[in-house]
């Protein structure tokens, strides 16, 4: 299992995690009862409750680069371009935009 911290603005906003059987994701307590909370995307409003799916959400598969960057991304790391949690903790730490993905080290629970 591989854990990424999602960042909005710097913030802790919530957890994505990889799982056997999809994806969840959970925004933050914390970031939740803060009063200036807001969505990381119209596609995950803001909830208590875990998102999950078999599938990477559409939202964080947005954020990895496409084209040739991609390639440069999958040869630099030698990722696989299906490997889209890879991609995503690789590239995604410094995006374009508001939001930041940052790996949770030792959480690999395989």
């Amino acid at each position: 299992m591989r854990k990424a911290e999602v960042h909005l603005r710097g913030r802790l906003a919530g957890i994505l995690e990889e799982r056997d059987i999809g994806y969840a994701f959970t925004y933050d307590q914390s970031y939740l009862n803060s009063e200036h909370a807001v969505p990381i995307s119209l596609s995950l409003p803001l909830q208590a409750e875990s998102y999950t799916d078999k599938r990477l959400f559409p939202f964080f598969d947005g954020l990895i680069p496409e084209g040739w960057l991609l390639d440069i991304a999958e040869q630099t790391w030698k990722l696989n371009s299906r490997d889209r949690m890879g991609l995503l903790l690789a590239c995604c730490r410094d995006c374009i935009g508001a939001v930041s993905i940052i790996a949770v080290e030792g959480d690999d629970h395989e």
